[in-house]
C-alpha cells in the first residue's frame, strides 16, 4: 500500500518535534538558570525570596497528561493586586483614576491611604506611574537618549554624570544595557523590539522615582476567554493564602500606628518652564536630524517647486508683447500660492508625533503641551530660514527680476512669511483636528481661498463684493502679493513690439512703467509697503499665541 504524505503535513510534523525539544530544553536549563540569577549579584524590583508562582497547564477535573513539559516553569513574583477582567470592564479607568490622569471629569468614592496617611485627589499624580498600553516614543532617537531626556525632563538640578548614572541604573535594571546605542525605530525602518519598547517606557516612568508603577497590558480574545474562567479559580486561592492575610495584617497595623511614615511623593524638584522648552528643543532636534530625507525634502521642496517654474518660464522679458507683465504677474501668482503649502506638507509630515508624544508626557506631569509645540516652532525657524534663501537666491537671478540685492532681500522676506503662516496655520489646526489628512484638506482650501480673494491678482479687490473685500483683508495673501508687485514693478520701465513701434496704436501696451501697473491693480500699494511688511508678519505671533491657546485647550480636553 503507498502513503501520499503532503508537505504542509510534513512541515507541520517538523515544527511539532522542534517545539518538543524547545520545551524538554527550557525545562531542563531552569533550574541552572535560577542558580545564575541568584549569584550575579545584580539588584532587581522583584525581590529572590518571595514565593514563587508556578504555572500549571491542567484544569481541575481534566485528564492528567502523560507529560506536560510547561508544568514545572516558575517566575519570582511580589505580592501585589493583579486584575483579570475582560475588555471594557474598567481596567484602564481605574489606572487613570490611580495614577491621577482623569483631572477633570469622574465621581470617586472612598478614600486612598499610603502609609496610613489619606491622600487627596491631586497627589495622585505625584505618587503613582503609569504605563500606557501603547508605546509612544520617537524612533530617531536612541535608548540612551529617550531616557537622558526623560531625566532632565523630571529632574531640575545634577551634574551630567548624574543623570548619566541614573539613566544606565535604569537601563541596567530593565535589561536595556545591551541596547543603549540603537535606535527606537519603528516598524518600517526597525529598532529595538516591541518587548524592548516596552521597556524602554517603563523605563521612562521610573525615572520619575514613583512609589508605585501600575501598567495594562490587553490580550487576544482567546487569551481573554481563558482567563475568565480562570478568574474565580484565582481568586479563591488567593483569599485564602497567607499573601492576602499577611497583607489586611499589614493594614489593620498601620492604622494603629502612633507615628506614620511620610507619604513618598516624587521628587518635586522639577525643571522650570524655560529648562523644559530647552531639552524639548535638542530633543526635538536631534530627532528630526536624524532623519535625513525630511531633513532634505524641508530644505529643497520650495527649490523643486521653483525649478518647475524656470524651466517653464526661462527668463522673464521687458517687452510687453512677450507677456513682461503676465509673466510677473504668474510668478508672485505661484509663489503666493505655493509656499504655504509647502510649509503646510513639513507640519503635516513631522509634527503628528510629536503631538502624539506630548499627549502621553503631558499626562505625566513632565510638561504641558504648549511646550512642544513651541519646541517644535523654534525648531522649524532656521529651517525655514534657510530653505527661502535657497529657494529665492536660484529663482530670483535665474529668472531675471528686478536687478537690485536690496529687491532681492525684499523678495525674500516676503516669500519667508506665508511660508511659516502655512506651517503655523497647519499646527493650529492639528491641535483641534486629531486627522492630518483632514488638516491637508483644510489649509488646502483655505490657501486657495486667500490667493483667489485676497490677492488681487484673479480679479481686482475694488470690483469685488463688500463681505469679499472685507474677507480680503484678513488674509496673509493681500499683504505678501502688494508687496511682491511693488518690489517687482515699481521703476521697471516696458517696451511695446520694436524701438520704433508706437504704443498707442496697440492696446495691450497700456502699460509701459510699472507704476502705471501697480496703481491700476492695487491702488496706494507703494505707499503702504512698510505697513504691509508689519502686517504680514504680524501673522506670525498671532498664530503662535493662538496655538498655544489651542493647546491649553486640547491638555484641558485630553486629560479627562
Amino acid at each position: 500500500m503507498t502513503v501520499f504524505v503532503s508537505s504542509n503535513t510534513i512541515s507541520v510534523l517538523i515544527h511539532l518535534f522542534f517545539l518538543k525539544i524547545l520545551f524538554t530544553y527550557v525545562t531542563e536549563r531552569q533550574p541552572a538558570r535560577e542558580g545564575t540569577q541568584q549569584g550575579s549579584g545584580r539588584e532587581s524590583r522583584l525581590p529572590a525570596e518571595e514565593p514563587d508562582v508556578e504555572l500549571d497547564p491542567r484544569t481541575p477535573g481534566s485528564r492528567p497528561e502523560p507529560k506536560a513539559d510547561a508544568q514545572r516553569l516558575r517566575h519570582p513574583g511580589a505580592p501585589g493586586p493583579c486584575f483579570l477582567v475582560s475588555t471594557g470592564s474598567g481596567k484602564t479607568t481605574l489606572l487613570d483614576a490611580m495614577s491621577g490622569r482623569l483631572r477633570h471629569t469622574g465621581t470617586f468614592l472612598g478614600d486612598v491611604f499610603v502609609n496610613g496617611q489619606p491622600l487627596r485627589r491631586e497627589q495622585f499624580q505625584d505618587c503613582f506611574s503609569y504605563v500606557q498600553q501603547s508605546d509612544t516614543l520617537l524612533s530617531n532617537l536612541t535608548v540612551s537618549e529617550t531616557l537622558h531626556y526623560a531625566a532632565l525632563l523630571a529632574v531640575r538640578r545634577g551634574s551630567p554624570g548624574f543623570f548619566q548614572r541614573k539613566v544606565d541604573a535604569v537601563m541596567a535594571e530593565l535589561s536595556l544595557s545591551h541596547v543603549a546605542d540603537r535606535l527606537i525605530g519603528n516598524y518600517n525602518l526597525g529598532g529595538i523590539s516591541s518587548g524592548e519598547r516596552r521597556r524602554v517606557s517603563i523605563a521612562a516612568q521610573l525615572l520619575q522615582d514613583p512609589m508605585d508603577l501600575t501598567s495594562v497590558d490587553t490580550q487576544s480574545k482567546e487569551r481573554e476567554i481563558e482567563t475568565y474562567k480562570r478568574v474565580q479559580m484565582i481568586e479563591s486561592a488567593y483569599k485564602e493564602s497567607a499573601i492576602y492575610r499577611k497583607t489586611l495584617e499589614n493594614i489593620e497595623r498601620t492604622k494603629h500606628l502612633k507615628t506614620l511614615p511620610m507619604i513618598p511623593f516624587k521628587t518635586k524638584d522639577s525643571p522650570g518652564a524655560l529648562s523644559k522648552l530647552g531639552v524639548l528643543l535638542r530633543r526635538v532636534t536631534r530627532n528630526l536630524m536624524r532623519n535625513k530625507l525630511a531633513v532634505m525634502m524641508r530644505l529643497v521642496q520650495n527649490l523643486i517647486m521653483g525649478l518647475f517654474v524656470i524651466f517653464y518660464l526661462l527668463r522673464v522679458q521687458n517687452n510687453v508683447l512677450k507677456g513682461a507683465v503676465q509673466d510677473r504677474v504668474g510668478l508672485v501668482y505661484q509663489f503666493v500660492g505655493a509656499t504655504p503649502y509647502t510649509g503646510m506638507l513639513n507640519a503635516v509630515n513631522l509634527f503628528p508625533v510629536l503631538r502624539a508624544v506630548s499627549d502621553q508626557e503631558s499626562q505625566d506631569g513632565l510638561y504641558q503641551k504648549w511646550q512642544m509645540l513651541l519646541a517644535y516652532v523654534l525648531h522649524a525657524l532656521p529651517f525655514s530660514v534657510l530653505a527661502t534663501m535657497i529657494f529665492s537666491s536660484v529663482c530670483y537671478w535665474t529668472l531675471g527680476l528686478y536687478p537690485e540685492v536690496a529687491r532681492f532681500g525684499y523678495f525674500s522676506a516676503a516669500l519667508l512669511a506665508p511660508h511659516l503662516i502655512g506651517e503655523f496655520l497647519t499646527l493650529v489646526l492639528l491641535g483641534m483636528v486629531q486627522n492630518p489628512n483632514v488638516v491637508n484638506s483644510i489649509v488646502a482650501l483655505l490657501c486657495i481661498a486667500g490667493i483667489l480673494v485676497g490677492s488681487g491678482l484673479v480679479r481686482n479687490t475694488e470690483e469685488m463684493s463688500i463681505p469679499l473685500k472685507i474677507f480680503s483683508y484678513f488674509t496673509f495673501q493681500k499683504y505678501c502679493s502688494e508687496i511682491l508687485i511693488v518690489n517687482e514693478f515699481y521703476g521697471q520701465n516696458f517696451t511695446c513690439g520694436s524701438s520704433n513701434g508706437s504704443v498707442t496704436t496697440n492696446p495691450i501696451c497700456a502699460f509701459t512703467q510699472g507704476v502705471q501697473f501697480i496703481e491700476r491693480l492695487c491702488p496706494g500699494a507703494t505707499s503702504r509697503f512698510t505697513t504691509n511688511f508689519l502686517i504680514l508678519y504680524a501673522f506670525i505671533p498671532v498664530l503662535v499665541i493662538l496655538g498655544i491657546v489651542v493647546f491649553k485647550i486640547r491638555d484641558h480636553l485630553i486629560s479627562r
